[in-house]
């Protein structure tokens, strides 16, 4: 409810920056999703790596 009121005082006070806001937010949607995917990638391969490195320790401790 906030945002679409912040939304509608943006286009009262300044309706070419709001309608051009509108009009870019999906190029820069489309534009960040390759980010995205590399950030999961990198997340994955990190998660990855702390288990290895982390592996003898629970395997010795027996606990989770």
């Amino acid at each position: 409810m906030v945002a679409l009121l912040l939304w509608l005082i943006l286009l009262v006070l300044c309706w070419p920056l709001a309608l051009l806001a509108l009009l870019l937010w999906p190029l820069a949607w489309l534009l960040s999703l390759p980010l995205r995917i590399l950030g999961i990638t990198l997340h994955g391969v990190f998660e990855l790596l702390r288990a290895l490195v982390l592996l003898p320790a629970r395997i010795l401790h027996g606990k989770p």
